[in-house]
Order: structure tokens, then C-alpha cells, then sequence
């Protein structure tokens, strides 16, 4: 894990821009000092300057500049400059230019607009990087290097198709064996060769799920090989720093839990649509992001980019409100980031982002509020900076799988416009996080140790192994909560056959019959039975998407009113109470309470009673039914008992409030511990960090009013802000406790 000795602060620095400004360059370096900044990237798109002709190089002032920051000790994030070519280099070598879906070749501009595969293109990466790296690859203002930047992008070029080729090859080993994967015989579009394999495209194949799927997984593949070199070459050149690349907010170009593997600390950069709706809804989507960013690894990541101000590229540029910075930046740090880095430190003149947020402004000087704020936030940093290095611990795990997300999306069904997926996944993220917990975002490669709850939401794609890892952790005391359209097709989108989902429908003691779309103006409602009713306290609405499952030995009924005793059936069906219908189901014969020996509804403090990896033959109880529709009375939400664990099934797109009834009572059954909080008003937000000598409880104000925060555990004390009883609109408290007891 890389360590650093304090919260890095600060963020992109382009001071080739102002080579002509000496003055500026000299008062940069003054601005740093009044705003706490104690780190700068430099060297980010820099080619054209370092190198403005084929072997001509120019290093002097980036070595002057390294040489003046870390004399005013300012640390440097050195970067390769690979994400934008010289024109001297397209022009000379138009090889390294992309090529479009359609197979034109582009024109020299833009970003990332050049081949992974060419080999023209890595030599001269490789002799740039390598310049760098002996130049300045050990001087001791350098930090980490910054590799590229924001990697994105496919290229169809010949070298690429023929790699791709050549990917699949290794992956399948035979023709027929990837014929058979792919399900070519479907419209007749069988391969005799490799050879004949092409991308997807526009004017060519669209419609081989599994060709778009591994086309996807092979631009992840040649990035991160590319990112690989990079990395290898500046290696190879003599410099050991630890090396990063800068991911970003909900990109589904490239899986990053692959790319995260060979770099040595994930970052990423973030850009919330603050004030767009309200603050808290903004600051969960937010802090999901950071989850991802920090579960990649298990260990703290880094804040590479953030504005100080508004952004010049969303629809709307939207000013950051007093006090907003200040609470993005410590949000970052609550969810395990040991740093606050913006994207920019001083304005652009010119070109594409002149308009971008920066700590110093078009203006230049000091006495803006944005300048105010930045170095507010960055005295605040110096405060917490025994905070750095510090870890999260989670107990409880969201799952969200990039493959997955890509299988899905071109999934053709059940609803090809409004699958939701992401919403999904935030409601079990936001039903967690509402309690104060820490919260992992993992995908299906991370192991399941260590977690008391996971939630599966929509896994349409089941890697080989999954099922296996969800039925051991369930059968030695987990807690799954799995969500309607989950286990359907394997890695290369082939539908399971012989019932889903796939592999565990023993541990879930039911299976998926049916699926229905709902148009957008259907909804359809979760009537908790007499089992449920210690779960669900009211009836819930869903839309969108309602599976239709069935359990095996289900006996369950509605109970009717004395006018309709008559017509009482197994479904069951519903009881008149004035203008509102009351819905209670009984138990049965799979009831809670004959197979645990407690009565529905109760907390499962106790252990389970059954034991190793039998089922009961009755099958899943049934919490909860649908409300209408020809499916009315049939599974909403089931409960099983496998080994020594439970599965819960959520059968379709239920509302916030459903999740946060469901995992409420899920959590106290896993015995999860929650934060020690009199309260969690909603809009504050809660998070643990931990260095093993002490703990850290870091709270804060994402709702329109002043709150009240009473920390329960006498050990903790205030360690950063106000009174935490009268915690303002965005303003933040961190609590300390000694692992040795009540801090002196």
C-alpha cells in the first residue's frame, strides 16, 4: 500500500502555459504557500513542449519548475504525457492516429486520439517516458508518477482488428469452441476462421452479444497493456515511484477493477452536479463514486481532479456555494482518500477549458472567495492529516461489476430503455449508508471474507465461480440480498438453461419464472404477509421491472372479508376496509418459525438451525406479494435459510423505502455494528476510518437545516469543527477515540 506523510492538497499545475509570465510563475508559488498546497501534477499533455520536434528535446523549464516547488516545499505527481500527440508525430507517423468504427481514420486533434497498438506510437511514448524518467524520475520532489490521463477510447485499425484476433484466439483456443460460446448459429453467422472475425460496427455485426461483450473486454485489455508499458518503461528507465492513472465518475468504457490491478494507488477524478437537486442525494451519488474508487484495492486512493469552482463542460456551470468546497473535499477523505486535488490551480487563458474552475482565476489574485475557500479547506487538511493513511472497514459489500453492466445494457430485454440499473444498485447503497455504515462497491472477482452482508443487485452475468462464492458465504453465516434479473447468462451471454438463478436456486429456495417490463406510467405494490409484517411496515410501489418467481411448497393465503369467505383460494386474495383494501397473507407450511424455531418476523440473533448445505424442502417463505395484476398474490420478496446464512430475494423495482425497511432488519440480523449515534438525521452523512491506534468518526451536514449530532461513546472526542450540536449546512465534524481508550 502506498504511504504518504501527510493529505496530499493541491492539483494539475500547467505552467508551460506562463512560461513568458516569469512573475506569474514566482507569484504561483507564493498563492501555493497562502492555500496550504503541498502538491502539484505537472507534466500532464506537456509533449509538444518537451519534445516540439522528433528528438529535439526541451526539459529545462519543467526541471526548473520541479526544482522551484520542491524549494518551497511543494511535492510533484509527475506525469507521462501520453494522452495527447505532438502534430509533428501524426504528421509523420498518421499510423498512430485512430480509426473509427467505420474505418476512417481521424484527423490529428482531440485527446487520446491515437492507437494502442502501434507500434510507432509506444516507441515514442516509450523515448519521451524514458527522458522523463531519467531526468527527473528520482528527484525527490516527485511523489508518484501520473500515468496518461483519463484513458478512454477504442481503435478499429488493421493492427488492432488483427490483435483482437489474436486476443480471442488465446481466450477460446478453437473456432468452433468460440462459434459455439457465441451462439453463431443464430441468424448464420458462423466463423470458419479467426481471420473473418471483425469488431463490432455500425456497418457491420451488431447484433452477437457475445462479439460486442469481448470486444469491450479486449479495449480494456489493450489499455491497461498500454498503461502496462508506460509503467515498464519509465521501470526499465531507472525510476521505482508508484504509479497511478486518474479513473472517472460512472465511465463504463473500460473496467476498472482490471485496470486497477497494475497500478500501486487507484484515483480518480470527480465532478458532482452540486445543487442540481438536493445536496444529499448528490453527495450519496458522490460517495457511492468514492466507494467504488477505494473498494478497487481495499485501501485509501487518491482525489486526482475536482473543481474549486464550476465546471465549463456540463450544461450548466454551476457555482459551488460558501462552504460547498470545504465539504466536498473533506467528503473525499471521509471515504478514504489521502487527498483533495483540483483540476486546476490557475486558470487557462485560452482554448478549450478557459472557463474551468480554478484556485486562481483569470483575475490572479488572492482575495476571491474561491481562493478564500481552497485555502480554508487546505488549513483544515493540516488539521487531519494524521488521518492519512488511515483505513475503512466494511462489514457490509454492494456488488457492481462493469461486464455485468455491459451484458445488461445490450441485454435486448426486458426493457430495452429504463433497465435502471444504476439506480438499483444506489438503493441498496443509500438503505446501507442511511444506518452510517461503511460501505464496500465490489465486483465479482473480490473475495467475500470479512463481509456479514452482501447485496447482489441485478448480477444479470454470472462469471464462472460466482454462484459458488454467494452459496459458501450464505451456507457459513452471510447475508445475501439479491435482486430480481440476476444469474441469467453466463460470461459470454448465453442463457442458463435448466432454471435461474443460475446455481442457486437451492440457496434462494426458489426460482425465476417470468419477467415483466412495466410501461412507465405501471406500477405495481409489495403487500407485506403475516411473516413480513416485522419487516415491512407498509404496503411499497414498484415500477419498471417485476419478477414473477416460485417457491417450492409455498402454502400461503390472503385472508378475505366475511362477504368473501366463499372465495377464499391458495393465492389468496383481498380483504375491503372502507375505500382501502387490507392486505394480510398468513404463513404456511414454509413459515419462518418451523424452520428456525422463532416466530416470523423476529430477528435472527440466534443461529440458524440448519446446517451445511441442505435446503428445506419447503422452500423460501414468502415476506411479501404483489398487490394487482394477474400475479397478484404471488412472491415480492422471499426469505430462505441456507446453512447458516439467509438469502433474500427482491423480486422487483421497489422504491427507496422498501430498501431501507428490508436492509434495516437485514442488518440487525447479520449483527452488524452501526455507529455510535444517538440518531442519523437524513442528509448527514456518517464515515469510519481507522489507523489502529485510534478511530475516526467523521460526520457530515448534507441537508438544508442545521443538525443535531450526539455521539453515544464517551471516548470519542472532537478533534475538527464546531459545536456537533449545532452542525450547520455543509459543515463537518471529525470525532477521535484511542484504540487505548478516552483520548487525553
Amino acid at each position: 500500500m502506498v504511504k504518504f506523510d501527510q493529505l496530499l492538497y493541491g492539483g494539475d499545475y500547467n505552467p508551460e502555459q506562463w512560461l513568458e509570465y516569469p512573475e506569474i510563475l514566482e507569484k504561483d508559488l507564493e498563492y501555493m504557500r497562502l492555500a496550504k498546497i503541498n502538491t502539484v501534477s505537472v507534466g500532464i499533455f506537456s509533449w509538444a513542449m518537451l519534445e516540439p520536434e522528433e528528438g529535439v528535446f526541451r526539459f529545462e523549464w519543467l526541471e526548473e519548475i520541479v526544482d522551484r516547488l520542491y524549494e518551497n516545499g511543494v511535492s510533484v505527481i509527475l506525469a507521462t504525457p501520453s494522452g495527447a500527440r505532438p502534430k509533428w508525430l501524426a504528421d509523420k507517423y498518421p499510423e498512430v492516429l485512430r480509426v473509427d468504427e467505420s474505418g476512417h481514420r481521424n484527423f490529428f486533434g482531440g485527446r487520446h486520439n491515437h492507437c494502442y497498438t502501434s507500434p510507432v506510437y509506444r516507441e515514442k511514448v516509450k523515448i519521451i517516458n524514458q527522458e522523463l524518467a531519467r531526468r527527473l524520475g528520482n528527484h525527490p520532489a516527485v511523489r508518484l508518477w501520473h500515468i496518461s490521463n483519463e484513458y478512454g477510447g477504442a481503435c478499429y485499425c488493421p493492427l488492432c482488428q488483427e490483435e483482437f484476433r489474436r486476443w480471442l484466439r488465446e481466450k477460446y483456443g478453437t473456432i468452433e469452441e468460440l462459434n459455439r460460446r457465441w451462439c453463431t448459429a443464430f441468424w448464420s453467422h458462423r466463423y470458419n476462421d479467426f481471420a473473418q472475425i471483425e469488431a463490432p460496427s455500425q456497418r457491420g455485426e451488431r447484433e452477437l452479444h457475445a462479439l460486442k461483450l469481448d470486444w469491450k473486454r479486449f479495449v480494456t485489455a489493450r489499455t491497461t497493456d498500454f498503461m502496462r508499458y508506460e509503467i515498464s518503461c519509465l521501470r526499465e528507465a531507472g525510476s521505482k515511484k508508484p504509479a497511478t492513472t486518474n479513473m472517472m465518475y460512472h465511465f463504463g468504457g473500460l473496467n476498472y477493477a482490471e485496470m486497477a490491478k497494475y497500478v500501486d494507488v487507484v484515483s480518480w477524478d470527480t465532478y458532482p452536479t452540486w445543487h442540481k437537486e438536493k445536496e444529499h442525494v448528490t453527495a450519496l451519488d458522490c460517495g457511492m463514486q468514492h466507494d467504488i474508487m477505494r473498494s478497487l484495492k481495499k485501501q485509501p486512493f487518491l482525489l486526482m481532479e475536482s473543481c474549486p469552482s464550476s465546471t465549463n463542460w456540463q450544461s450548466v456551470s454551476k457555482l459551488k456555494k460558501p462552504g460547498m468546497l470545504q465539504a466536498q473535499s473533506l467528503q473525499a477523505i471521509a471515504h478514504g482518500s489521502d487527498s483533495v486535488l483540483y483540476f486546476q490551480f490557475r486558470q487557462s487563458q485560452g482554448a478549450s477549458e478557459k472557463f474551468h474552475g480554478a484556485v486562481v482565476d483569470h483575475y490572479g489574485g488572492s482575495d476571491t472567495r474561491v481562493f478564500r475557500e481552497a485555502a480554508k479547506t487546505g488549513a483544515s487538511l493540516e488539521v487531519l492529516r494524521e488521518l492519512c493513511g488511515t483505513e475503512v472497514h466494511a462489514e457490509a459489500a454492494v456488488l457492481y461489476d462493469w461486464e455485468n453492466r455491459w451484458a445488461m445494457e445490450d441485454a435486448q430485454g426486458p426493457r430495452n430503455r429504463g433497465l435502471f440499473y444504476k439506480e438499483t444498485l444506489e438503493k441498496s447503497y443509500r438503505a446501507l449508508r442511511r444506518l452510517g455504515l461503511n460501505v464496500d462497491v465490489i465486483d465479482m472477482g473480490k473475495e467475500l471474507d470479512g463481509y456479514r452482508l452482501v447485496a447482489v443487485p441485478m448480477m444479470y452475468l454470472f462469471k464462472d465461480g460466482f454462484a459458488e462464492k454467494l452459496r459458501s458465504f450464505t451456507a457459513q453465516g452471510g447475508t445475501v440480498l439479491m435482486t430480481y434479473w440476476s444469474g441469467i447468462v453466463d460470461e459470454t451471454d448465453r442463457c442458463f438453461l435448466g432454471g435461474t438463478p443460475h446455481g442457486l436456486m437451492d440457496v434462494f429456495g426458489l426460482r425465476s419464472a417470468e419477467i415483466d417490463g412495466l410501461y412507465d406510467w405501471e406500477s405495481n405494490t409489495a403487500v407485506p404477509t403475516e411473516c413480513g409484517q416485522g419487516i415491512l411496515k407498509q404496503i411499497h410501489t414498484c415500477r419498471a421491472l417485476c419478477e414473477l418467481v416460485e417457491v417450492k411448497g409455498a402454502k400461503s393465503v390472503l385472508t378475505l372479508g366475511e362477504e368473501d369467505c366463499d372465495a377464499e383460494t391458495e393465492k389468496g386474495s383481498e380483504k375491503a376496509s372502507g375505500s382501502e383494501k387490507e392486505m394480510v397473507m398468513k404463513c404456511g407450511e414454509s413459515g419462518h418459525e418451523k424452520k428456525t424455531g422463532k416466530k416470523c418476523g423476529e430477528s435472527g440473533d440466534e443461529e440458524k438451525s440448519v446446517d451445511g448445505h441442505e435446503k428445506s424442502d419447503s422452500g423460501a417463505e414468502v415476506l411479501a406479494v404483489y398487490g394487482s395484476d394477474f400475479y397478484e398474490g404471488t412472491p415480492a420478496l422471499t426469505r430462505n435459510v441456507y446453512g447458516k446464512g439467509t438469502a433474500y430475494y427482491i423480486c422487483a423495482d421497489f422504491e427507496q423505502s422498501f430498501y431501507d425497511e428490508v436492509f434495516d432488519y437485514a442488518v440487525k440480523e447479520a449483527r452488524i455494528s452501526i455507529p455510535p449515534l444517538a440518531e442519523i438525521p437524513q442528509g448527514v452523512e456518517v464515515m469510519q476510518r481507522d489507523s489502529g491506534e485510534a478511530s475516526y468518526l467523521m460526520i457530515q451536514n448534507f441537508s438544508e437545516t442545521e443538525q443535531e449530532i450526539i455521539v453515544t461513546d464517551p471516548e470519542y472526542d472532537v478533534m475538527f469543527g464546531k459545536d456537533p450540536k449545532r452542525l450547520k449546512k455543509y459543515e463537518t465534524v471529525v470525532f477521535r477515540k484511542s484504540a487505548a481508550g478516552k483520548k487525553e
